[in-house]
This record gives C-alpha cells, sequence and structure tokens, in this order.
C-alpha cells in the first residue's frame, strides 16, 4: 500500500497514512483518462451557438422579379442562402455536448488520476483543516507551510465554508469536497491536497 506523511496545517509531520492500494496504487490508464476529460470539457461546452435559418431572416416575402423573360436564374426571395443577407444553411443551433461514460470507466478514470499524484508525489494529505473565520491570509500561510507555490486542489470531507471563502480568492486554488472530486480537476491542479477524513471518504467510495 502507498504510505504518506500525514501534516498538520503548519506543514510539520505528525504521523503516516496508508492509502488504499485500489484507490491510490492501480497503474493509470492514461487512454481512459483522456477519455474522461474529453467528456468533462465537453460537458462544459455551453452550446449557445446559433444561426438563423432563411424563415427566420427578415425580408425577402416578394419574388424579386419574374420567373420567366428576364435572362437571369430565377429567385424566389432575397432572403435565400446564396443571397447576401440571406439565411445559413446548416448552420449551428443551439444543443448539448454533454455525454456519459460508463460508471466503471469513470471509476477507473478517478482512480487513475489519483494514482498519478501518488506516483508523481503530488498529494498531500492532511491531518484536518480548519478555520475560525475565513480569512486569505491564513490560507496562504497554510499553503506556504506546505510548500505549495502552484496550482492546488483542496478536497474536504464536506463543505467547510470558512475554508471555502478564504481560498476563494487565492489564484490556482480550488476547493472542493470528497462528492465533488473530478478527473479535470485533479490533473488540472499541480498538488493534490487532501484532509485524512476526505481520503477515508474517497476510499470507501471508489474501493
Amino acid at each position: 500500500m502507498p504510505k504518506v506523511a500525514l501534516l498538520n496545517q503548519n506543514g510539520s509531520q505528525v504521523g503516516d497514512i496508508e492509502l488504499n492500494d485500489s484507490v491510490f496504487g492501480i497503474e493509470p490508464n492514461q487512454h481512459v483518462l483522456f477519455e474522461a476529460i474529453v467528456m468533462q470539457r465537453a460537458s462544459l461546452r455551453q452550446g449557445t451557438h446559433k444561426t438563423k435559418v432563411r424563415s427566420e431572416v427578415a425580408g425577402g416575402g416578394r419574388k424579386p422579379w419574374r420567373q420567366k423573360g428576364t435572362g437571369r436564374a430565377r429567385q424566389g426571395s432575397i432572403r435565400s442562402p446564396q443571397w447576401r443577407g440571406g439565411g445559413t444553411v446548416f448552420g449551428p443551433t443551439p444543443r448539448s455536448y454533454s455525454y456519459k461514460l460508463p460508471k466503471k470507466v469513470r471509476r477507473l478514470a478517478i482512480k487513475s488520476a489519483l494514482s498519478s499524484k501518488v506516483l508523481d508525489e503530488n498529494i498531500l494529505v492532511l491531518e484536518s483543516l480548519a478555520f475560525d473565520a475565513p480569512k486569505t491570509k491564513e490560507f496562504k500561510s497554510v499553503l506556504g507551510g506546505l510548500s505549495v507555490e502552484k496550482k492546488a486542489l483542496i478536497v474536504t470531507a464536506d463543505l467547510d465554508e470558512n475554508v471555502a471563502l478564504s481560498a476563494r480568492n487565492i489564484p490556482g486554488v480550488t476547493v472542493v469536497t470528497a462528492d465533488g472530486i473530478n478527473v479535470l480537476d485533479v490533473v488540472n491542479h499541480d498538488k493534490l491536497i487532501m484532509t485524512k477524513a476526505a481520503v477515508e471518504k474517497v476510499e470507501e467510495v471508489l474501493a
């Protein structure tokens, strides 16, 4: 089983914690990771793109010239697609880009993402993380004690408003609960910081 240091908020080691081998110790499946990231990024697309077809463009109710005898090609409306200002053919319409992967694939993807952090030694486990009041300065001092200088994903067992509000204004820092942990967030951040309770909750669900 992978073993990592258990730290307090000051960055001092207070012990060790053994991580579940089936969650944090598997060989990462890069293809499944890729598929999960593509799925999540597709789901983030708004899909609000829209062009007007010929029935939605204003004007063009009258036939521009008579059908025969002018020497020109027959035309029924100045808002046909071939006219300037006409409707668009096969243009984009509002749609949802989201889709789902099989449950087993999603579970393998998050396990692969977590195991990658362990292999790269980019996971930190805290004994606990709590503040008496929302204080960005205190959260920055915690990150400083943990030697975290780049993007960090903070995972807590349950929603703690003081923690969330303290981290909200720090660039590159994201706070999620154990229930909301996902592949894109794990991969997109350099460091993964989890509380001991969050680790236990994630292992309970994925093991």
